[in-house]
């Protein structure tokens, strides 16, 4: 089943690429000029949304796709990456559905040379993410150092352990070759 999460993320990424929500029961076509404001959906997009939501606007759905947004939001749909751009794309999870990907009519997509679209980024979790692995290759890179040199004191003690471990194996190893003789 979709989450209400997904079908948002879904539209968001394809009016990046110009797909319009077509809403009122085919009656009218938009699309926000705005879709991320920093780290969050931009306050069109989330008009436009509660829009797509509510019961009021009749049948909602992408530009180029038979499904509605409601429909989305049942347990018979899925959204996965498209085989051929790697966009979400619906498919029915119970029996079969066209395969119809949104990017079929798009006669410039997939482009590799254009950034893919995306969904709001935290900027602060990126980045502390990107310190976390830089600080992990440090500590990978100052054990290796260490291992060369054969200076095992200052490591942490997890390390130690490891480092007793492997010897034991290495021992182990030893004597059963010497054994096998």
């Amino acid at each position: 089943m979709a989450s209400e999460q997904q079908v948002k993320r879904y539209l968001a990424c394809w009016f990046q690429l110009g797909k319009k929500l077509v809403t009122r029961n085919g009656s009218l076509a938009r699309l926000p000029t705005s879709i991320i404001a920093g780290e969050v959906y931009s306050q069109e997009f989330e008009s436009l949304w509660q829009e797509a939501l509510s019961p009021e606007s009749g049948d909602c759905y992408l530009e180029g796709t038979s499904q509605t947004i409601a429909e989305l939001l049942t347990p018979r749909w899925d959204i996965e990456p498209c085989v051929r751009c790697d966009m979400p794309v619906t498919l029915i999870n119970l029996g079969s559905s066209s395969g119809d990907c949104a990017c079929s009519d798009l006669s410039n997509w997939p482009n590799q040379d254009l950034p893919l679209p995306r969904e709001p980024v935290s900027s602060q979790r990126h980045l502390g993410g990107l310190r976390d692995r830089l600080q992990q290759a440090d500590r990978l890179r100052d054990l290796e150092e260490n291992e060369a040199r054969g200076v095992f004191q200052d490591l942490p003690e997890s390390a130690e352990i490891e480092k007793t471990q492997q010897s034991q194996n290495n021992i182990g190893e030893y004597w059963r070759k010497a054994g096998s003789l």
